[in-house]
């Protein structure tokens, strides 16, 4: 898809750009552009102080935010665009910013002026994507970022220059400190008393890089000395060995973090529940509303809630991780090992999306050029280990894997969780080198990747990502998962059932379970995973987590609360279960070793079945990846369950 093209005529007059004609007269639309790494989130950030609404654009899911500010009483509306390298697109959400720009996308007007950023410390590279923009015809301003990381390096810009010889406004501004954004709010609240270029930049490719040479050359009389830090950590970052390594160290200790950090919060969290329900049930007589606060809401969104602290140190050392320039780096260094089954670092970047959750992780291939290879990665997302299976690893591990040290400060536990990450990993460049060689052939494309200088990120803007990931966890408990569990509690409680006389309390309650109609759907499917060492309580959490992959673990917190199991907590309670026929433990090794494996590959998540279903505008692909993961789920399990039990017999 070529550029836009241009809205005015190389000829017009500088101040021939009329106010924008919308149908609020004081709202105003600004596209944000710039090459990915530029500072555009951040001063996105900065503009519209975090006021963002989330959402796709019509026919492609491509994540568009929209921010508000108002600026001498005028409402601007910034439109954070997908970070771009070139206006003539090679990927699909390049396409998208060329399409916005031209008004092609249905239901989103075209931007009344365009806002580019450019890193102040590669501005000669920069400035190719600006000249590009330039010859739009656009209000155009550009906001040149990174300019404390030039003058720390020995540079010097001259930004009045720089505005002559582009001929459009130029600021200078540090988003995460705020430096120049509030001159820069003042400036868009205006854009019909912009300037822009009397002649456009040139529109061949050579030409266009002479005129960023020759505009570099007038702009900026003191280059920036090389970041000498930055190559000396790089050298070992980057190395094929020592790098490689160096990933390794870093998730081992990522891992172990997630339990030695979060164990005395996540118990905490669990005795206020505990506490919450046995409140609940002194509160109120006994009967049905009793029994659904404490067993059905307290029992199931409670257990999920309990996982919060290791969420939040997931996402904290992830976006701790991206923010101090590493991520980039690891990309490059997995581009050597994808490559080898055609692949290449743009997927990786997808797969490691997927690690907080597979439906931004599918969105995220829309940067892959190829749609073969953008096809392959969409059907081995699901493998990576997303933040939903976390709170089921957590669960098994923590109630049955010993707190052992190893060696030194790495314990068992963590060491188990590493595992299940790995296994999941190398499952799906196993299976992406499969289909690469049968179903989906076809040739990669070059990769590449600006690597951003390490920086540290600024306190509050870590704090501010690390509780978004925590509210969209818990937005999840308080709207699917309630949802699931008040569901559940129905299907757990009912019909109602006489107890036969002579019972005990426990014995009618567990009767009322196994005969509702929840209990009845599990007996059904019990002879098709009893293989795996599966019981129906299962088979019934299975099944609810098709929703989403964590209401297994407020299913069985249900399942036991409801039947009078939960003894105490529901780690305590899996662990006390037993086989009322054989009284032997239900949870055993074999047991908790198959349904960790389980959850390794199967595809328990409708979320991700319906965007792959929009990102490959068929049934067919989200079937066969469903298909094709439960049977490597079931026979994994299978594996696994004989394997463990052999061993532990």
């Amino acid at each position: 898809m070529s550029p836009a093209a241009p809205a005015a005529l190389p000829g017009e007059a500088p101040d021939a750009f009329a106010a924008p004609a919308t149908a609020d007269a004081r709202a105003l639309r600004v596209g944000l552009l710039g090459s990915p790494n530029s500072g555009k989130t951040t001063l996105f950030n900065a503009l519209t102080g975090l006021r963002a609404r989330v959402g796709n654009y019509p026919g492609v899911t491509v994540e568009r935010r929209e921010g508000e500010a108002e600026v001498d009483g005028r409402r601007l509306v910034v439109i954070d665009l997908p970070g771009t390298y070139s206006l003539e697109p090679i990927s699909p959400d390049e396409a998208v910013v060329a399409r916005v720009l031209a008004g092609d996308v249905p239901g989103v007007p075209a931007p009344d002026a365009v806002l580019v950023t450019a890193d102040a410390c590669s501005l000669e590279r920069s400035l190719l994507f600006v000249g590009q923009v330039l010859r739009l015809g656009l209000p155009t301003c550009l906001a040149v970022t990174m300019t404390d990381e030039l003058h720390a390096r020995g540079g010097r810009l001259d930004l009045a220059r720089l505005s002559a010889a582009l001929g459009v406004p130029v600021v200078g501004v540090v988003g995460h400190r705020g430096l120049g954004v509030a001159e820069l709010r003042r400036l868009l609240a205006h854009p019909e008393r912009w300037s822009r270029p009397v002649v456009p930049p040139p529109a061949d490719v050579g030409a266009r890089a002479g005129w960023a040479d020759s505009v570099t050359a007038r702009a900026l009389p003191a280059r920036p000395a090389p970041d000498r830090r930055t190559a000396r950590i790089d050298a070992v970052v980057l190395h094929p060995l020592w790098g490689t390594l160096l990933f390794a160290a870093v998730m081992v200790v990522f891992f172990q973090l997630i339990f030695a950090w979060a164990e005395p919060a996540m118990n905490a969290i669990e005795a206020a529940v505990s506490s919450a329900q046995g409140a609940t049930r002194e509160a109120l007589p006994r009967g049905l509303l009793a029994d659904f606060l404490a067993n059905g809401l307290l029992a199931g969104v409670g257990s999920v809630v309990v996982f919060l602290p290791q969420i939040l140190i997931l996402f904290g050392v992830l976006y701790l991780l991206e923010d101090l320039g590493y991520m980039a780096r690891a990309a490059f260094v997995v581009d050597r090992a994808m490559g080898r089954i055609g692949l290449e670092g743009r997927a990786f970047v997808a797969l490691l999306s997927s690690y907080a959750c597979a439906v931004p992780g599918i969105m995220a291939t829309r940067t892959i050029p190829s749609p073969r290879n953008r096809l392959v990665t969409i059907l081995v997302a699901p493998l990576m280990t997303c933040s939903a299976r976390l709170p089921v690893y957590a669960l098994l591990i923590g109630a049955f894997v010993p707190a052992r040290a190893v060696w030194g400060p790495i314990g068992l536990r963590g060491l188990v969780l590493l595992g299940l990450y790995v296994l999941g990993a190398a499952t799906a460049v196993a299976a992406a080198a499969v289909l690469k060689r049968t179903l989906v052939p076809g040739e990669g494309l070059p990769f590449y990747l600006e690597l951003p200088p390490y920086r540290v990120p600024p306190l509050r803007l870590w704090l501010l990502q690390v509780w978004s990931a925590a509210r969209a966890f818990l937005r999840r408990a308080g709207t699917i998962i309630l949802v699931v569990s008040i569901v559940l509690w129905g299907l757990l409680s009912f019909p109602r059932v006489e107890a036969p006389s002579g019972a005990s309390e426990s014995e009618a309650a567990r009767l009322a379970v196994e005969r509702s109609a929840a209990g009845r759907l599990g007996r059904a499917i019990e002879p098709a995973i009893a293989p795996l060492g599966f019981d129906w309580k299962i088979g019934v959490g299975l099944v609810a987590s098709l929703a989403a992959r964590e209401v297994i673990v407020a299913t069985l917190a249900q399942v036991y609360a409801i039947s009078g199991d939960d003894e105490g907590s529901l780690r305590d309670a899996i662990r006390a279960d037993r086989d009322p026929r054989t009284g032997r433990p239900l949870f055993t090794p074999a047991t908790v070793a198959a349904l960790l494996v389980f959850f390794v590959f199967a595809l328990q998540c409708t979320s991700t079945l319906a965007v792959m279903r929009r990102e490959t505008n068929s049934w067919r692909w989200p079937a066969f990846a469903f298909g094709y993961l439960f049977v490597l789920a079931w026979s994994a399990s299978f594996l696994a369950h004989r394997l463990v039990g052999w061993i532990a017999a």
